[in-house]
Parts: structure tokens; sequence; C-alpha cells
């Protein structure tokens, strides 16, 4: 099936975005795709999520990337990439600067890979998102990724949520942060990192100047390393969060208090607790909130 599609589709002209996830191509078809896409001059964005690519799909894809200009989103999540297939995939990361968005999410990745990607992703030109999430860095692999992550200048949003960072890739984070201007977003939720983790990244908001999202949930921080998140907000006057996601957990005196200290000083800020929006942006009023007309569909914006 994968080949008969291929074949029709190595001289279209029209398709520009092509969806074929979740269809088990495996390695042969990936094959038959890849080498489509390198004659195809005109898919620009393509989803082959949860198809049991595997090694000889990694293989095929990354000789594909070497040669095509075209593609600027690939979607590569839940595809059994271990180890071994790092070491295809860091080759075209590191050669190919086409590709903007990049899902390397829900594999299998683990901490020799981690070092592998990491040097890729230093060495990369044009990559702008990237997603690794739900894979098993550890302490080590982590370290190696969030190294890559200092080096790189041109990558504006990184998902590395549900891994297993620690406090050693948390530091290794924090380090990156102050290194790296240009990174704008950054997903840290779900990785284990305690309150000494959250004191290293803290370290580098201190300095940094562009981060603009961060999202911390679901890691065992507690109030003092919430607390030692916003009083690095607190002294750097040139921070650009907008958006600041912190673990669900009871507020003490001294966390409730640095919330308002640090709302004001930063009116805008949105912080909120768990993913909820149980800490308001200081703007917005009760009255505000319940004289707002009902917003129908799935807008972003929509207050519940």
């Amino acid at each position: 099936g994968a080949k008969a599609l291929a074949l029709s589709l190595m001289a279209d002209t029209s398709i520009l975005t092509l969806d074929l996830s979740d269809n088990w191509l495996q390695g042969e078809g990936a094959a038959a795709i890849a080498e489509m896409l390198k004659e195809n001059g005109y898919v620009s964005a393509i989803d082959l999520s949860d198809n049991k690519l595997g090694i000889e799909g990694a293989k095929a894809f990354s000789a594909m990337l070497l040669e095509n200009t075209t593609i600027v989103s690939l979607q590569l999540s839940g595809n059994e990439f271990d180890d071994h297939a790092a070491e295809y995939l860091a080759a075209a990361i590191t050669a190919n600067s086409k590709v903007e968005i990049l899902d390397l999410s829900y594999n299998m990745f683990g901490d020799k890979a981690g070092e592998i990607l990491g040097m890729a992703i230093a060495e990369n030109t044009g990559l702008k998102e990237l997603k690794i999430s739900w894979n098993h860095f550890h302490s080590q692999g982590a370290a190696a990724l969030a190294k890559g992550l200092g080096a790189n200048v041109f990558l504006k949003v990184l998902d590395v949520s549900y891994n297993g960072f620690g406090n050693n890739g948390a530091a290794a984070l924090g380090e990156a942060l102050k290194a790296n201007n240009v990174l704008e977003e950054l997903n840290v939720s779900n990785n284990r990192i305690s309150v000494e983790g959250a004191l290293h990244i803290a370290a580098g908001l201190k300095e940094n100047k562009t981060l603009k999202r961060l999202n911390m949930t679901r890691n065992p921080m507690q109030s003092e390393g919430c607390c030692g998140v916003l009083k690095a907000l607190q002294a750097n006057s040139g921070t650009s969060i907008e958006i600041l996601d912190l673990p669900d957990i009871p507020v003490n005196k001294e966390l409730a208090e640095l919330c308002d200290a640090v709302k004001i000083l930063f009116p805008n800020l949105l912080l909120r607790r768990g993913g909820n929006m149980k800490l308001q942006r200081k703007s917005q009023s009760k009255v505000e909130l319940q004289t707002r007309p009902k917003v129908v569909g799935n807008s972003q914006n929509a207050v519940a």
C-alpha cells in the first residue's frame, strides 16, 4: 500500500500536507515514502506518527532528509526509535537546515540517544520547534541534550516533558538557559525535578532574557523550589516570561506572598498551578471573569 501510494505521489504537485499516521507502514513502507520524498518537491508537512518505522525507517528518512529541501514539518512520534535509530536521525538533524518542526516524542530513546541527539541539536541551524517528550532520557542523557540546547541559536520551542531529567538534567538546563538567548518555550513537566533541580533552573532564569513560557508542572519541587523560581524572576528585570506553570502544591505563606509580589512586579505574567487557572492574571478582577461572554469552541484563551 505504501509503495502504491508513493508511486502516485512521486510527481504530484498539488498535495502539500500528507498525513499517514497510524498505518503500520514499518521499515519497508517508510523506505518507499522516503524515496518518493526525494523526488517530490511539494510536500512540506508530513505526519508519520505511530507507524512502527523502527531502525529501518529512521535510516530511510535520515537519508531522505539529506536530499529533501522542502519539508518544513516532520512528525515521527511513536515509531519505536531507540538509541541505534538516533545515530541515523542525528546525521539528518545536523545536516538538514530546512525542517523547522520535528516531533520525536513517544519513542524509546535512552541516555546514549541523548548524547547523540544533543550534539546534533548543537549543530543544527534550522529547527525552531522540537518535541522529544515521553522518552527515556535520564541524568546523563538529559544533561547532554540540555548542553546541545545551550549551544543552539535557532530553537524556539522545546518539549522534553515526561522523561527522567532529575536534578542533574535540571542543572544542565539551568546552565543552558544562562547561555541560550533564543528559546521562548520550555516544557519540563513530569521530569522528577526536586527542590535542588528547581533551584538550578531558577539560576538560569535569573539570567535568561528570552524565555516566554515555562511549564514545570508535575515535578516534586515543593514550595521551596517554586519560591526559588519566583525569586529568580524577581531578580531579573529583563525577563520575558509571560506564562509560568508551577506544580499544583499547597500554597504556604511565603509562596503566596511571593506570587503576589511577582504579579505586582510583572502585571501581565500569567501564573498557573497544575496547568489550571487558580492563580489568575492580576489585571483580571472577579467581576471581569463573571461578566465575560461565554466562549464557544476550543479557543485556547477560553476561561472555564
